[in-house]
């Protein structure tokens, strides 16, 4: 079940998100959830390439070499 939450805005970030709301006919929860998702998703994307930066034991590839093995 969802449950509410307050937030602070500036006045220039409500004012945006209340323009975007009127221009794409949501309200601004369904906007707000769409972008925390999308955040959570790409910061998801981003811990998984950051661990594998750092992981010692994952094999580093040159971009010679990925070109040489993929056709480039």
């Amino acid at each position: 079940m969802p449950s509410p939450i307050s937030i602070r805005l500036t006045e220039a970030l409500e004012l945006e998100l209340e323009e975007t709301s009127k221009r794409l006919h949501r309200p601004k929860s369904f906007i707000i959830k769409s972008a925390l998702e999308q955040y959570f998703a790409e910061f998801a994307d981003y811990q998984v390439a950051l661990d594998r930066l750092h992981d010692k034991d994952d094999p580093i590839m040159s971009a010679a070499e990925f070109r040489a093995g993929y056709g480039g």
